[in-house]
């Protein structure tokens, strides 16, 4: 049985189509090619953040950062940065008497701007805030914490393997893996991806069938 659901961020419940574009805008390049530098490091199983530092070898991504957040260019949610189906599945879960929660490798801005969308959720809590990331088993150890069920009864749901599927499996948890963005779609039919996750989805309003069973 699950009791709690927490759910990655980027490209799980929102889009990252304006958070490349605005650095592109930034560093004065063609979107278009610092989606095709994501899309390259994606596939050679690299950190994203590599792309800026193809598109700029010399850049210091934290200084930069720090100078789009002065500017007034810094990072940016609304209602039209998540997807369609993420109000309906979070509210269907919590109805099904599911702790729903949110943490992902995000800074306190993003849980600032999370949290004034009102999602129903229970919480809502980011790396930037705990002061650990995703890969690291001290993330999950802080997501069993917060889940408040045992890790058996916790499901992690992520589109990227290397840092949502196989630590929250390695943690002991239960994971989904999401078909969704760069990250699920490249490696959505990967072996190890197949082979470790509990539940393979294309949408979170199949996560309902699956707590249904």
């Amino acid at each position: 049985m699950i009791e709690t659901i927490v759910f990655d961020v980027g490209e799980t419940l929102t889009r990252d189509d304006r958070y490349w574009a605005s650095w592109a805008d930034w560093l004065g390049i063609p979107r278009h090619t610092l989606s095709a530098l994501v899309g390259a490091v994606v596939a050679q199983g690299r950190d994203n953040a590599d792309a800026l530092r193809l598109a700029r070898p010399s850049i210091d991504i934290s200084a930069e950062y720090h100078a789009r957040e002065t500017a007034g260019c810094g990072e940016s949610l609304d209602e039209t940065d998540l997807y369609d189906d993420v109000r309906p599945a979070l509210a269907w879960l919590r109805k099904l008497g599911i702790r729903v929660i949110i943490a992902g490798n995000q800074t306190s801005r993003v849980g600032d701007l999370l949290r004034n969308l009102d999602l129903p959720v229970d919480l809502i809590v980011t790396s930037g805030e705990w002061g650990v990331a995703k890969p690291q088993p001290e993330f999950f150890e802080r997501v069993l914490e917060v889940a408040e069920a045992a890790p058996r009864e916790t499901l992690y749901v992520g589109d990227h393997p290397a840092n949502d599927l196989f630590p929250a499996k390695q943690a002991g948890l239960r994971a989904a893996h999401i078909r969704r963005g760069p990250w699920g779609h490249l490696w959505a039919d990967d072996p190890d991806v197949v082979a470790v996750a509990d539940w393979r989805i294309d949408s979170l309003t199949h996560l309902a069938t699956i707590i249904a069973k």
